[in-house]
């Protein structure tokens, strides 16, 4: 299991940040939607609706922060949006009706997104020779963070309170603060001048776009966990209830052990393709597997659906390895928040869209749905590796470009 700070210096910072902020993220994930129905007492279809609006909001906002913290320093613009975020995560228990909701959820999650964009020059500029592997190593402490911050949430869902809610939501707002506070013990990363040319050149990308959005359908396989395999155990199994909370203990667990070491063989683009084919393939298994579970004895069901999810968590390690290693290595240092706010947008979509694609195909259609979402993720893996050499070409094209330039320059 990785050690939860892993130096002193900035990379323990981020580390420490890192695990702070994902423990109040741990408390929102878990039972977020439940305050909103439970506290807040809106029907759950306006409380669908209202995240929905909120992930396609935040969509906007990732390569617009990325870019400025590019140009005006990243530690700064990440610090503002944790403040943000902190604000209108303490604005839910003003959201008393529909409108308020979805003004504090969408503030909430687009500084969320912008946040994301904003940190990752401070991963290339902290991460070492092997940024990557220090990112893979921080989504190993998000794992930690999320279940700790997951256990108050049970508490606060165990008490069922409006009291105890709120203070769910308070300790949410606190954690972004205190991260926030946090990366002020982080030497500044001075911003970088740009190389010249048109100013968003991620969005010029062709190959890199190409990239995004494979990533972005690989990313739908997140919400299997979260939302295919707890409907599809409640409502096609026998299995018993309580397995949704064993499900989701493996999957974390197989990430904090085996996250990091997962990345160290993904060293270069190429590897990440093939890790992107490894993982659709794994994915396809899983999905295959957990189709079978329904219509069986209860014995027979748990063991096929936590089969089923050990099989997802490993395509997971590999999809999550080959998107840390092409998303930086074929970004231009210069451009680093840029295009990883680029890069998130696939995530963005799939966060807004998946759950209902998963929902019609896998849950609503049943078995031959779960079919299909396999072979979805199988065939997006093995497109991916013929997209990364693409956007090889076209970096050692810019890279020629750009020495040709110099040259002519002197």
């Amino acid at each position: 299991m990785p050690r939860l700070i892993p130096d002193s210096g900035p990379q323990g910072v981020l580390a420490a940040s890192n695990f702070v902020y994902t423990v109040g993220s741990g408390l929102y994930l878990t039972a977020g939607v439940l305050y909103f129905t439970e506290a807040v007492r809106l029907p759950a279809g306006q409380v669908g609706l209202g995240l929905g609006v909120a992930g396609l909001f935040a969509l906007v906002l990732g390569v617009g922060v990325g870019h400025l913290a590019d140009r005006c320093g990243a530690r700064g613009v990440y610090a503002a949006t944790l403040l943000v975020q902190a604000l209108a995560t303490a604005g839910f228990v003003l959201a008393d009706s529909f409108w308020p909701f979805v003004l504090v959820v969408c503030v909430a999650a687009a500084a969320k997104a912008a946040g994301v964009a904003a940190r990752s020059p401070l991963i290339r500029h902290y991460g070492g020779e092997r940024p990557q592997e220090f990112r893979a190593y921080l989504r190993a402490v998000t794992n930690v963070g999320v279940s700790v911050g997951a256990v108050g949430a049970g508490w606060a869902v165990q008490v069922g309170t409006v009291t105890a809610y709120q203070l769910m939501v308070a300790g949410n707002a606190v954690a972004f603060v205190v991260t926030a506070v946090l990366l002020a013990l982080l030497p500044p990363v001075a911003p970088v001048p740009s190389a010249g040319g048109p100013r968003w050149i991620a969005l010029r990308d062709r190959p890199y776009l190409l990239l995004t959005t494979l990533d972005g359908v690989m990313a739908i396989q997140f919400k299997v966990l979260t939302v295919a395999i707890p409907l599809w155990l409640v409502g096609a199994t026998a299995a018993p209830h309580w397995l949704i909370s064993g499900t989701m203990l493996t999957g974390t667990v197989i990430v904090v052990l085996f996250q990091v070491r997962a990345s160290r063989d993904i060293d270069s683009p190429e590897a990440g393709g093939r890790a992107y084919r490894r993982a659709g393939v794994a994915f396809l298994l899983s999905c295959s597997v957990v189709s079978l579970s329904a219509g069986v004895p209860a014995w027979a069901a748990a063991t096929l659906l936590v089969t089923g999810v050990v099989i997802h968590t490993v395509g997971e390690l590999w999809h999550s390895a080959a998107g840390f290693e092409v998303s930086f290595a074929l970004a231009p240092r210069h451009a680093t928040g840029q295009y990883l706010g680029v890069f998130g947008l696939g995530a963005g979509l799939a966060e807004a869209f998946g759950p209902g694609l998963l929902i019609a195909l896998c849950i609503t259609w049943g078995r031959p749905g779960w079919y299909v979402v396999g072979a979805m993720f199988a065939v997006t893996g093995l497109l991916t590796p013929a997209a990364v050499a693409w956007a090889q070409r076209q970096q050692l094209a810019r890279r020629t470009g750009l020495g040709t330039t110099e040259k002519a320059t002197v």
